[in-house]
């Protein structure tokens, strides 16, 4: 929640600046769990990879073999207003609306955990 609370503050500094000449946008990063859990340590400091078991063949295939869209190039296109500014307006607002749905999903599962935690607690899921 904290990632996204800064993402959103980075986006809405890059809204203000929409007029600046020679701005550049800016964006965070994304977190990869997938690099977190690409090692787990198991018994006695061995490292085992988590794998994605399939009993059906009608589910998702795991990770490692589906094709990789980075091999596939890609050209990246900028719009630069006359001012040298490569802030978009629309893109900027699509970026801070998906910020704030991930950050009202995160409120609501932990709302959520919370609440469950309570009921076990006896104490009622109310709160």
């Amino acid at each position: 929640m904290q990632y996204l609370n800064t993402r959103q503050g980075v986006i809405a500094q890059n809204i203000a600046n929409a007029d600046t000449p020679n701005y550049r946008p800016q964006d965070l990063s994304e977190i990869d769990f997938g690099r977190v859990l690409d090692h787990v340590t198991t018994e006695k400091n061995k490292i085992q990879k988590v794998r994605m078991e399939s009993t059906n063949a009608l589910h998702m295939p795991a990770v490692n073999e589906l094709p990789d869209p980075d091999s596939e190039k890609q050209k990246i296109t900028y719009e630069v207003a006359p001012a040298e500014n490569a802030v978009i307006l629309e893109e900027q607002m699509l970026k801070s609306g998906q910020t704030t749905m991930d950050y009202n999903l995160m409120t609501n599962l932990y709302r959520k955990n919370v609440n469950l935690i309570r009921t076990a607690l006896g104490r009622g899921g109310q709160g």
